[in-house]
């Protein structure tokens, strides 16, 4: 009987933070094993509970791996018509305030058995890897894809010396990601190259936004008045997440847009500051508090704006282009894959973007055909992770390993003893608290601690 490849999705988040390296990787592992024809195990960080109300939303704790895993069951089968039949793994991390992110602890990779070893995917292989200290990844798995989410840089850069930092991460993340990759795929063009990468958006809407997009269609097509509101902007409320660049469009351009009304829905640091400027506009911009983008009280919206050139590819837009909304955004290598789409406008400059923005507000929206919908859908992306990573072609799994060669080459050619003597490197930099909190890891990140070790059900490290 043949063996059925197994996939192993490592990500940097879980629910019920809402971020997209925890929502993607999720909705990724359901669809990649619903026609059953795969096993496919989705790895997600555990976090103490002193490090769970750090980042989860509204008090939301677990005191237990399972019950954390029933949480994300649960959310998920809220959201997919069907049963996916694949296991969810926990690896020990800690949250960083400091980045604002959750780094590993320890080698992760052994959350993998070595006879489950096949494929593996990193989804966000730059963070995953920045501080691995254990096996190579190329040596465990026969197949690692690592999937860029991130525009990394473009954060670094708007901080203090933001592009001599930018600089030395930019060859970091590609030097950690050879050592530990065999392909790379990045969702836009908008995120740091990588050598031999492959652009492609891997990734779909949550189903529910294609059945308001839906419902939306009968409405237009029973003659009904499908879009009552007319525009608003989605988004956390942190200033690079969009609302620098609209406010900035909004401020400059008030006599041009004169009778616009704009609704802002999102909640983060810098909420009180963006109610500030909001009030200072001649224009009727009201701000609200973050909720879900499926919530009802955005059906009725005509027209979505969205000015942020941060986002490698950004959810809240495919998600308004399958409700049937019309979008208006940067012309940007973020949102090359929604230029397919009819009721997506491009601007180039802010003569642009009034344009765009009264044409939107002034038009009906396109109805979405049967193909467009299947585009957008994680149906779709499924199908377009399995074709750029050859994953639809078949599958032999390696021969068994030996584990003590971990680091041996196998070849002679100069790239081989390259990422050998990298790879070298990189594990013994690693291995030292010292340097790696030079570089930013947190402390007591290079071993799982007991709380963890009980937690989880891992035997202790041996320390040398």
């Amino acid at each position: 009987m043949d063996k059925k490849q197994h996939i192993a999705i490592f990500t940097t988040a879980s629910l019920p933070w809402m971020t997209g390296t925890a929502v993607n990787p999720l909705f990724r592992a359901a669809y990649l094993a619903k026609d059953g024809c795969r096993k496919v195990t989705l790895v997600i960080p555990w976090l103490s509970l002193e490090h769970q109300k750090l980042v989860y939303p509204s008090s939301i704790t677990f005191g237990s791996p399972s019950e954390h895993e029933v949480y994300v069951r649960r959310w998920l089968q809220d959201r997919i018509s069907f049963s996916s039949d694949f296991s969810i793994r926990f690896y020990p991390g800690k949250f960083s305030v400091a980045m604002r992110s959750i780094l590993p602890v320890g080698d992760i990779s052994e959350i993998i058995p070595d006879e489950e070893a096949d494929i593996a995917v990193l989804e966000e292989p730059e963070h995953l890897t920045w501080f691995h200290h254990g096996k190579r990844w190329k040596s465990k798995f026969q197949l690692v894809i690592g999937i860029i989410h991130t525009n990394y840089l473009e954060y670094v850069k708007r901080e203090n010396n933001g592009r001599i930092k930018a600089f030395a991460l930019k060859y970091i993340n590609t030097w950690i990601v050879g050592i530990y990759c065999h392909k790379v795929i990045r969702l836009s063009a908008a995120t740091q190259e990588y050598p031999k990468s492959i652009i492609c958006n891997v990734h779909g809407v949550n189903p529910k936004f294609l059945d308001i997009g839906k419902k939306k269609i009968e409405q237009q097509q029973s003659g009904d008045t499908a879009f009552t509101k007319g525009a608003y902007y989605i988004g956390k409320m942190v200033w690079n997440k969009g609302y620098k660049e609209l406010l900035k469009l909004l401020h400059n351009h008030q006599k041009k847009l004169a009778g616009l009304e704009l609704d802002l829905y999102g909640s983060g640091e810098d909420s009180d500051q963006v109610q500030v400027a909001a009030k200072k506009l001649e224009l009727t911009v009201r701000v609200h508090p973050g909720r879900d983008h499926a919530d009802p009280v955005f059906h009725d919206y005509k027209v979505f704006l969205n000015p942020s050139t941060t986002d490698v590819v950004c959810t809240t837009t495919a998600e308004a282009l399958a409700m049937g909304k019309i979008v208006v955004c940067a012309n940007h290598p973020s949102n090359d894959f929604f230029k397919q789409f009819p009721n997506c406008r491009t601007y180039d400059n802010n003569d642009g973007f009034v344009e765009a923005t009264m044409r939107a507000l002034s038009e009906e929206a396109a109805e979405l055909t049967d193909q467009q919908r299947h585009e957008l859908s994680w149906e779709a992306a499924t199908e377009r992770f399995l074709r750029v990573t050859e994953l639809d072609q078949a599958f032999e799994p390696k021969p068994a390993k030996n584990p003590t060669k971990q680091f041996a080459s196998k070849s002679f050619n100069m790239q081989q003893k390259w990422d050998d003597a990298s790879a070298y490197i990189h594990q013994l930099a690693s291995g030292f608290d010292a340097s790696r909190r030079a570089f930013g890891a947190m402390p007591g990140s290079l071993h799982v601690d007991e709380e963890q070790c009980k937690e989880l059900g891992l035997a202790m490290p041996e320390r040398s």
